[in-house]
């Protein structure tokens, strides 16, 4: 099983915030991964992959040392089946979409 966790992280702009975000974040136990969605000024979305739900004050205290605030925190249990479910509608979509010649 996979667990996502969603961070809505706040203050960061550049490149640099996202590898200080990055870093402070996979020095915690038990983190296989993170990716960031960086959107400059606003509230970034940084996701955090590990195989059971992890402890949200150790994500909070990485954020807060690499200098950042963490605005809201999402947990998604089984995240691959819960992203294949919410994609599925679009996936079909496009299947069925008619071929028009031009």
């Amino acid at each position: 099983m996979t667990t996502v966790t969603k961070l809505a992280v706040t203050g960061m702009t550049c490149g640099h915030c996202v590898s200080a975000v990055t870093n402070e974040l996979r020095g915690v136990p038990d983190v296989q991964d993170v990716i960031v969605e960086l959107h400059a000024g606003e509230t970034s979305l940084v996701r955090v992959i590990s195989k059971l739900p992890l402890a949200e004050a150790p994500l909070r205290d990485a954020v807060d040392e690499a200098g950042y605030d963490v605005a809201d925190v999402e947990v998604l249990e089984n995240a691959v089946a819960a992203e294949s479910a919410a994609q599925a509608p679009g996936r079909q979509a496009t299947r069925m979409l008619p071929i028009v010649p031009s």
